[in-house]
């Protein structure tokens, strides 16, 4: 762990209420942003439920250039299919988990306070289904850090078809569900084949996965 510890424990501390990141995955996440954001660039996070990871990663970067570009339905997850897994159609199906967050739905106000708290007024709220908010989206500048926490094969396919090409040579992707839906990690696998990506997908100490493209 950098430097850095004890103001990424604050900001966890802060956020706390507003994600559902294990605390040491969340300072990873901010490590990794921290190292990899270009001044003035775009971040972007596909599925923010109540906005936490984001802000605290806008508070981390500390970047008053920088634009924040927030995709999430706000209406949960949509239906698990086949190709995610048996995992994931058994976590989908059983609504009385303490871990299943009524379908990790939250309410946009959620995610406005959380950017409010972070004290950035350049952030940019797409509601709605992937397929509706990203099929014509051009960012308004070069993307440096691109986080999905897309769960499912098909929304995470449509993220990297949108905005991996938009993700600048040196900037980073982050995978969220990499390691915990079969469905994620396959559409990574596949969206790179498809496109001759040889982006190497690497691994924090606390699995956090993530490429630098190159």
């Amino acid at each position: 762990m950098t430097a850095n510890i004890q103001r990424w424990k604050q900001l966890y501390q802060k956020y706390s209420e507003h994600t559902m990141i294990w605390e040491p995955m969340f300072w990873e996440n901010l490590d990794l942003c921290a190292e990899y954001h270009c001044a003035g660039h775009a971040v972007v996070e596909c599925g923010v439920w109540k906005g936490g990871m984001i802000a605290a990663i806008a508070e981390a970067i500390q970047d008053p250039a920088a634009s924040y570009h927030l995709f999430d339905s706000f209406q949960g997850l949509p239906e698990a299919q086949n190709i995610d897994g048996e995992a994931a159609l058994k976590w989908q199906g059983d609504k009385e988990s303490p871990i299943y967050h009524d379908n990790c739905r939250a309410d946009l106000e959620d995610a406005t306070e959380a950017m409010s708290m972070a004290g950035t007024d350049n952030a940019h709220f797409h509601a709605g289904w992937f397929e509706e908010t990203l099929s014509d989206f051009k960012c308004d500048a070069p993307i440096s850090i691109l986080r999905l926490d897309a769960d499912w094969y098909a929304s995470t396919i449509l993220c990297l078809e949108a905005l991996y090409p938009q993700l600048v040579p040196g900037g980073i992707l982050i995978i969220d569900d990499f390691y915990t839906w079969d469905g994620c990690a396959k559409a990574i696998y596949d969206y790179f084949s498809k496109n001759g990506i040889v982006d190497r997908i690497e691994s924090t100490s606390h699995k956090v996965a993530y490429c630098v493209k190159r």
